[in-house]
């Protein structure tokens, strides 16, 4: 779905996901549910919702890139377990300089993907906001931090070794050097997703995290 999101960004064409492994907050029908669910799409029982996603532009070792991603543009270590460096700015004024194993620039879709795996916040879909999670950062005040969908962000690399690659959506963009500059910000396009029936975001949290309440 995520390679797919990437081919259609700015059309028209909706994505019905099918559900044919883990927990799947982007999948809206289980596979095992298939048949029922066409029967409610060609009722017309469904809704669109636009996600929006987010992009990512600058230099990799003298090369230009381009990418967009649905989930997560993610800056991160290679095969080394050494920290790596990232100086970060948010609309021109500086944050820190991350030492880390990594940092993940998360859209609101991908709050419940990596970084979640990574203890950054669960936010609605549908919310305006970026999640900037630091991957094992080696100060213990780095925390996960909120930032409006409308930021610009940037995130240049300070060391040589090791060896630190730019991410979008799990595919490899490309190597980072020292000095190069990635920017991330909103991108103009958008995908739409299909849901059906009546379920939504929060229900799906509930069952898929098998949130259940405490009784003490």
């Amino acid at each position: 779905m995520l390679h797919v999101a990437r081919q259609i960004a700015g059309s028209p064409t909706p994505m019905l996901g099918v559900n044919i492994g883990g927990l799947g907050f982007l999948t809206a029908v289980p596979s095992d549910e298939l048949a029922a669910a066409l029967k409610l799409l060609w009722q017309g029982k469904f809704r669109f919702e636009s996600r929006a996603l987010i992009a990512a532009t600058g230099n990799a070792n003298g090369i230009p890139i381009k990418t967009t991603a649905l989930n997560d543009i993610v800056i991160s270590r290679g095969a080394a377990s050494r920290l790596i460096a990232l100086d970060v700015s948010v609309d021109g004024e500086h944050i820190t300089r991350y030492r880390c194993d990594g940092l993940i620039i998360s859209s609101p879709t991908g709050s419940t993907a990596y970084s979640l795996a990574a203890g950054g916040a669960i936010v609605l879909p549908t919310a305006e906001v970026f999640v900037l999670t630091p991957i094992c950062p080696h100060a213990l005040s780095n925390r996960s931090i909120i930032l409006p969908l409308s930021a610009t962000l940037r995130v240049k690399a300070i060391k040589t070794e090791p060896a630190t690659f730019l991410n979008a959506d799990g595919q490899i963009v490309g190597e980072l050097v020292i000095g190069d500059e990635i920017t991330i910000h909103r991108s103009r396009s958008t995908v739409r997703l299909v849901h059906l029936g009546d379920g939504s975001f929060l229900e799906a949290l509930r069952r898929k995290l098998h949130w259940r309440g405490t009784y003490l």
